[in-house]
């Protein structure tokens, strides 16, 4: 055994210690103790390391090394080591590989592995190497392979770094590297493998990178290159468009045209060019990669056709080409010979396939998502060709048909169902979806169909659905259920809400609203945790449930258009600290708004309008901190789910209309306390929520002088202010609100000049009308006096005047007497015009029959 040299003894589920013997194998070169699992395998010492002084390779891999103090530093990945030991001395002249990723070390590289010069090649990733990448690497003038990936370097790269013209392999992936890639890369003549990836790199890439004839991989992807990408292609064409194998340049600045050059990469089986502003065609050289296995050109604008010869590279396993402006029309031929395709992603384009219902595809997929695409108007039947599908996207497709029977049984594989948006027919007898279904916006009809238990997300919103939620929620048997999301908005689903939630607890956000559900909300429903909860246009009635107050991480809470009452809970104020959004509107809830809700400092939608609410509007709204700010975007919560679709539609009463807020829901700041009993002043508090968007307080009785500081609310783009019993004249701040594109103060007692400005002259009179204001837009100027209408209500009650509510009687009354004493009563008082009107009747009753004879 003593002549040994190779011993591999990886994977043998040993544990326990190490045996010291080992150091007795004074010519092995090759020892591998690593990958023993869950098997506990630990070093007392490594001090019979120090006899293996041929050792070339050592992998210590999920050994314990945490009590060897006397180890020599050459740790292998994925150990567990706190502190820095001291190096014991040994002559390691032949050691030549060094694997020390993902280890726990100091935030720098340790000082002793510069002093292995022997070394080839060098592993450090996944550490916490913080600050410059160290010069003395520019020692270890023999490596070829070094590998500083998943650290925190956060210098430029160093031109020294290109002087270790032995490197084959380099990766810097997944650092915090700055400033522009130096021209000095193209002295890495022997350079194989370049990884740059995930840094902060900018600028352009240099065209000394023509002289690096030996490239096979090269990886610039997650930076801020900006350049066109024509000008990189001319640089990799002039030194290896022969040999090079892949490419990522994915996430970056490109732009410009992909041109026929790319056709010269004739061994490239990787190109990743996605999320970057690459326009214009796909060239039709591209049939001339026949290597080319992945192929991803996603979230572009690149337009046109679909050249057939994209259709062309054998080998083709993977294509993205989803999210451009593709356009026309694609044939069963495009896909003839891409027989080994397992991935295809080309949603949100405008193409068109409309497939023979025999044809049988010649590729097996596992992905094929073609939402946007035009594959209608009857159900593609070659998908049930599909034996291994588990990801399909059809929305969006001009599907207008009854879907197969075949197809729900064919969906039993699927993890990720996407029909949505289409006007696919039909009952659901069982959804046999792993992960996620869509079916929103369709024409499904009959009572909720029965769920696999790992679903976890549910759109079933704009269909038909009927019956109650009793079968789908109380009678579940087929296991825990771990559904997240459940979003049924926009059905005929009736009935009571049932008592049963309690099995279903993995639920966090929650859609029932537009449905006709009644009763009360059941208290199990408030201890499910919610994170999104919305019963909005419902007919429920009672109170909030006190079990509601559970749900501390609640971000959106509606019920708004329901038939709740009561007071509103102090408790919403008190344990819902992290709530975004909250409507109450159009329900029943009376009393006065609780001091408790200005402890919502996250709240930045607050609707109470058209409720039964009075008192004050209370001064500590100031402290509604999100309000006073510039919006926080806070897409980072909302997308933390399947794209934030359960909260992208929500209904906003802003500008005088209602409107549904979607994409830039997250950047919405709105307070609406409209139609209730409110009384007292405007309080002056209100202008420090300087971040608010809308303002709509119209129709209560609020009394008192609009605030001075009202200007200060800049952000203010829609102010309504009728229907009160406000006096005193418009405040000169007003002219600061220069974002103001809604504006609504009638119906008040109001007097004085309108402010100059160029918003405040834009509105029309009606904006200002019922109170005794001039100045244009009312009048030219003050001159003329004042103008008050006939038909302004000054004593309250509902503001409108005498003829908005009774001018379309009297206009039906004059008409009647009009069409009556005009046409009817002369016939009876005047003879003659009697005689002449029968006469006229009869000769045109003649004539009739005389043609119909």
């Amino acid at each position: 055994m003593e002549s040994l040299t190779y011993l591999d003894l990886s994977g043998a589920k040993f544990g326990g210690a190490l045996p010291h013997q080992l150091g007795n194998l004074s010519k092995l070169e090759y020892l591998n103790l690593g990958d023993n699992g869950n098997h506990l395998v630990e070093a007392i010492n490594l001090q019979w390391l120090s006899g293996l002084s041929s050792l070339k390779h050592l992998d210590l891999s999920e050994v314990d090394l945490s009590i060897a103090t006397d180890w020599l530093q050459l740790h292998l990945s994925a150990c567990f080591l706190d502190d820095d030991p001291s190096l014991i001395s040994v002559n390691y002249t032949s050691l030549s590989i060094l694997d020390l990723s993902n280890s726990i070390m100091s935030s720098s590289v340790p000082v002793w592995i510069f002093s292995l010069h022997s070394v080839v090649s060098l592993d450090l990733s996944g550490n916490a190497f913080e600050g410059p990448i160290p010069i003395s690497f520019h020692n270890m003038s023999g490596l070829k392979s070094l590998d500083l990936s998943v650290n925190l370097f956060n210098s430029s790269i160093p031109g020294w770094l290109y002087s270790l013209k032995n490197l084959e392999f380099l990766s810097l992936r997944g650092n915090f590297l700055q400033g522009k890639i130096p021209s000095a890369i193209g002295n890495l003549s022997s350079i194989v493998s370049l990884d740059l990836s995930g840094n902060q790199l900018e600028g352009t890439v240099p065209t000394s990178l023509e002289n690096l004839f030996n490239l096979r991989l090269l990886d610039f992807s997650n930076n801020k290159i900006d350049q066109e990408i024509s000008e990189i292609l001319q640089s990799l064409s002039r030194c290896c468009s022969d040999g090079l194998k892949s490419v990522n340049m994915a996430n970056n600045n490109l732009s410009g045209h992909l041109t026929d050059q790319l056709g010269q990469f004739r061994s490239l089986s990787y190109l990743s060019l996605s999320h970057n502003s690459i326009s214009g065609l796909i060239p039709i050289s591209i049939g001339n990669l026949s290597s080319l296995k992945y192929f991803d050109v996603s979230d572009n604008q690149l337009d046109g056709n679909l050249p057939q010869s994209l259709g062309q590279p054998m080998s083709l396993e993977y294509m993205n080409i989803g999210y451009n402006l593709l356009e026309g029309d694609v044939s069963e031929g495009f896909f003839s010979n891409l027989t080994r395709l397992r991935v295809l992603r080309a949603s949100q384009n405008k193409l068109r396939f409309a497939a023979n219902t025999n044809w049988i595809p010649p590729f097996q997929c596992q992905t094929i998502e073609l939402g946007y695409w035009f594959l209608g108007p009857t159900f593609p039947t070659w998908l049930q060709f599909q034996k291994d599908l588990s990801v399909l996207d059809i929305s969006c497709a001009g599907i207008s048909d009854v879907v197969p029977s075949w197809f729900w049984n064919f969906t039993s594989k699927l993890v990720s169902l996407n029909v949505s948006h289409n006007q696919l027919e039909g009952q659901i007898p069982f959804l046999s979806v792993h992960k996620l279904a869509d079916l929103r916006s369709n024409r499904f009809t009959g009572p909720l169909p029965q769920i696999l238990p790992d679903v976890a997300t549910l759109f079933f919103s704009n269909n038909s659905f009927s019956g109650s939620l009793s079968h789908f929620l109380c009678d579940y048997k087929l296991g825990e259920p771990k559904l997240f999301l459940l979003q049924l908005e926009t059905n005929l689903l009736s009935g009571e809400i049932p008592d049963c939630w309690l099995n279903w607890q993995s639920i966090r956000v929650l859609n029932l609203g537009t449905n006709n559900l009644t009763g009360k909300i059941p208290d199990s429903l408030g201890y499910l945790g919610f994170m999104f909860l919305n019963l909005r246009n419902n007919n429920l009635s009672g109170k909030l449930p006190w079990t509601l107050q559970n749900n501390s991480d609640l971000f959106m809470l509606d019920v708004g258009e329901n038939q709740f009452s009561g007071n509103i809970p102090k408790w919403i104020g008190e344990t819902l600290p992290n709530i975004v959004i909250l409507s109450l509107r159009s329900n029943s809830f009376d009393g006065h708004i609780p001091q408790e809700l200005c402890r919502l400092g996250s709240l930045q939608i607050l609707d109470l309008g058209d409720n039964k609410i009075s008192g004050a509007i209370p001064k500590c709204f100031e402290n509604l901190t999100a309000m006073a700010t510039k919006p926080n975007d806070t897409d980072a919560v909302i997308n933390y789910f399947v794209y934030g679709e359960f909260i992208r539609s929500e209904l906003l009463v802003m500008k005088g209309r209602i409107d549904e807020y979607s994409t830039t829901l997250s950047l919405v700041t709105t307070m609406d306390i409209s139609s209730n009993n409110l009384i007292g002043v405007i309080p002056k508090e209100l202008a420090t929520l300087a971040g608010l968007q809308s303002l709509n307080l119209s129709r209560n009785s609020l009394s008192g002088k609009i605030p001075d500081h009202i200007g200060n609310m800049t952000m203010l783009e829609s102010l309504d202010f009728s229907f009160n019993h406000l006096h005193g004249s418009i405040p000169v701040s007003f002219s600061n609100l220069n974002f103001l594109s809604h504006l609504n103060i009638s119906y008040n007692n109001l007097t004085g000049t309108i402010p100059t400005s160029t918003q405040l002259q834009s509105f029309d009179m009606y904006s200002y009308i019922g109170n005794q204001l001039c100045g244009p837009p009312i009048t030219p100027n003050c001159s003329t006096g004042v103008v008050t209408p006939h038909n302004v209500t000054q004593n309250g009650g509902d503001g409108e005047g005498w003829f908005e509510k009774y001018g379309i009687h009297v206009s039906v009354v004059i008409g009647f007497g009009v069409g009556f004493w005009g046409v009817i009563a002369p016939l009876f008082l005047i003879k003659s015009w009697r005689l002449a009107y029968y006469e006229k009747v009869e000769s045109i009753g003649r004539k009739l029959s005389s043609l119909l004879g």
